[in-house]
């Protein structure tokens, strides 16, 4: 049966949360977080998306993050890919690190928006990890504290709702927080209404369903991205799937791997099952054309007019 589609509405919010593959760790040490945060920033500035809270358990994150016009399945699929490609190489493991797909759920901000971050830094608390969220050193909880700066996190919308004066916002942030130290677990914060993953007033689902009929932004066809590539290289789709190391093949395998995890079309598993190749080595290849695109260049501009003919064909 085949999925069904993320929603996507621009500018909107959503409750994302990254689970390790049947329930292993996904953090290890320091690095690793300090690698999410990187990455986290880094699609800040690429996706143009906003975090407003977020909390890093042992083996798995919550995030509280509101999209711009690049739908979120681009930009976590993107996160994930490159997540776990630091982990497996730093921990010299192989396979999947997160489980499956992604939970989303779309919230209504003006209903939510409060609760859902207080939720999300009330996590170590309800997990009797400590007593005191401000205890907890990997979640927002301590940005809005302003014990400590995190360069991805956004602080002032949240803030505003309070109070208009810094000081007073952060004061009655925390009793707010506090006040929902007692609550348990919230199955409207992880299914939503019914299959459409939208948890909001009836007004507020009707409007983001209308919007995002409207707003068509579902990642394309994989085979669509096998397609453009085979033309644009002058390769024909058989031999991609073929033995042996011809240096064409590689490189069409590569950009079609990196292309798939750019625009969400699919993850890097896929691909390399659809061509019979090794996981580890189309990884390493994909790798290095995310550098190339991140260093600029020639390479990174072909890159880049790949990426923009494949989302607006």
């Amino acid at each position: 049966m085949a999925r069904k589609p993320r929603l996507h509405v621009p500018g909107a919010l959503y409750h994302v949360i990254l689970r390790g593959n049947a329930q292993q760790d996904i953090f290890f040490a320091d690095n690793d977080r300090a690698m999410f945060y990187a990455l986290l920033q880094e699609g800040v500035a690429r996706f143009g998306y906003r975090v407003h809270g977020f909390c890093l358990m042992r083996n798995h994150v919550h995030l509280a993050l509101q999209v711009g016009a690049a739908p979120l399945s681009r930009a976590l699929q993107n996160l994930a890919f490159r997540y776990a490609r630091h982990v497996n190489k730093t921990q010299g493991r192989l396979g999947h690190l997160f489980q499956g797909r992604y939970h989303a759920l779309l919230a209504d901000a003006e209903s939510y928006l409060l609760e859902l971050v207080r939720y999300i830094h009330l996590n170590p608390v309800r997990a009797r990890i400590v007593r005191d969220p401000g205890d907890y050193p990997h979640s927002g909880h301590l940005g809005y504290l302003g014990k400590k700066h995190f360069a991805f996190l956004t602080t002032d919308w949240i803030l505003s709702r309070f109070d208009d004066r810094p000081g007073v916002a952060r004061r009655r942030y925390v009793r707010f927080v506090a006040e929902g130290m007692a609550e348990g677990h919230r199955d409207d914060f992880y299914r939503g209404a019914d299959e459409v993953r939208v948890i909001g007033a009836d007004k507020f689902v009707e409007r983001a369903l209308k919007a995002a009929g409207e707003t068509d932004h579902r990642p394309p066809a994989l085979k669509r991205i096998v397609g453009f590539i085979c033309q644009r290289l002058d390769i024909k789709e058989a031999g991609l799937d073929a033995p042996g190391r011809r240096r064409a093949a590689a490189r069409a395998r590569a950009l079609i791997g990196w292309l798939a995890v750019r625009t969400g079309a699919a993850p890097l598993t896929e691909v390399a099952r659809r061509f019979n190749r090794d996981i580890s080595t189309l990884s390493r290849a994909v790798g290095a054309l995310d550098r190339m695109a991140a260093a600029g260049g020639p390479e990174a501009k072909v890159l880049r007019e790949y990426e923009n003919a494949i989302m607006q064909a």
